[in-house]
């Protein structure tokens, strides 16, 4: 059924044709026919974070950004979903055409910039959801927001999102917001890194639950900067890594017609660069916090080579739009092979 339904989104543009197959799935789910689009998926639960995974294979942020389709995502047999990333205020994005399909590299760039409806509409499309599985909310900042005061944003968006969650990931690696990844390294990694701690924790007091802290990384860094990034992270006690964002390279799709837009490549050619990049933080990590593997994942196999290499989830995106809801399925064989 997706092959067909691909062949017709793939004449519109992309990013209309995300726009509508997001709302043809809102409809599938209300009208309970998700089971023409996907097909039950066999559990294969897993406990991360101190939370129970129905199965280990979840969707990633950027394809729900305001939490409006979780119901109909859901339906499709993730594992679990991660919907963002969202700021405190709403803002537009970047200016169209900012979402480019590369198919014969099965890759896309793109360079949205946290477009979304804030925090408090993303909150009030989660509470009327009927969803009841493992929900992360990726928070980001506002592109107005001076790098110096981004724990601010962050910070608002943490303590909003903080009861609804089952897990929040901090968002510091996207490319397409200007200073956004320097929030990586340093000084500021260990102040913003330490400010949300302290939140998480006094939430934990405030409200009973603890929500685990996931923070989503580059894959365009050296060893000695994923070295970095994971003292910082045990320093400052975050509970899990997400490996990896969108890349700024162009390495093998330079030469094909939209290779050279400005943005984050996803899809197959970043599947190793992102992988080696985890298996390095894992490494740095040695057991001391758990990690997501994601990025390229066309394949179970794919998702299989992310197990081998110590994730112990994986998330799917660009993947997802190339193969629709099968890949799914065939992730959670594959890892269950393992």
């Amino acid at each position: 059924m997706y092959d067909l339904l691909r062949k017709g989104l793939f004449l519109l543009s992309p990013e209309t044709a995300h726009e509508a197959s997001l709302e043809l799935l809102g409809a599938a789910a209300r009208l309970n026919l998700t089971g023409w689009i996907g097909k039950k998926v066999a559990p294969k639960p897993v406990r991360v974070m101190g939370i129970d995974f129905p199965n280990p294979v979840g969707l990633a942020a950027g394809m729900d950004k305001n939490g409006e389709f979780i119901d109909g995502l859901a339906a499709l047999g993730f594992g679990f979903i991660e919907v963002g990333t969202v700021t405190p205020r709403p803002q537009p994005g970047n200016p169209k055409p900012r979402l480019f399909r590369l198919p014969e590299a099965e890759a896309i760039i793109n360079r949205m910039g946290f477009n979304n409806q804030g925090i408090d509409q993303l909150i009030a499309n989660v509470r009327q959801s009927r969803f009841n599985g493992v929900l992360g909310i990726n928070i980001g900042k506002n592109k107005d927001t001076p790098s110096e005061q981004a724990a601010d944003d962050y910070l608002t968006c943490l303590r909003k999102a903080y009861p609804y969650a089952s897990y929040i990931t901090i968002n510091i690696s996207s490319p397409n917001t200007p200073g956004l990844r320097d929030l990586q390294f340093g000084d500021q990694l260990s102040s913003l890194l330490a400010a949300l701690k302290e939140e998480q924790l006094h939430l934990h007091q405030q409200i009973g639950k603890y929500v685990p802290l996931a923070v989503k990384i580059a894959p365009d860094m050296d060893e000695a900067g994923i070295e970095q990034i994971a003292e910082s992270l045990i320093k400052n006690s975050i509970d899990g890594v997400i490996a990896t964002n969108t890349t700024v390279s162009r390495e093998g799709v330079k030469h094909l017609q939209h290779g050279q837009e400005q943005g984050g490549l996803s899809g197959l050619p970043v599947l190793d660069m992102a992988t080696e990049t985890q298996r390095l933080m894992v490494q740095a990590l040695d057991g001391r916090l758990p990690v997501m593997g994601v990025g390229g994942i066309l394949n179970g196999e794919h998702a299989s080579e992310k197990i081998l290499a110590g994730a112990e989830l994986v998330q799917l995106y660009t993947g997802f739009i190339y193969r629709g809801p099968k890949l799914i399925t065939e992730c959670v064989e594959a890892i269950r092979d393992i």
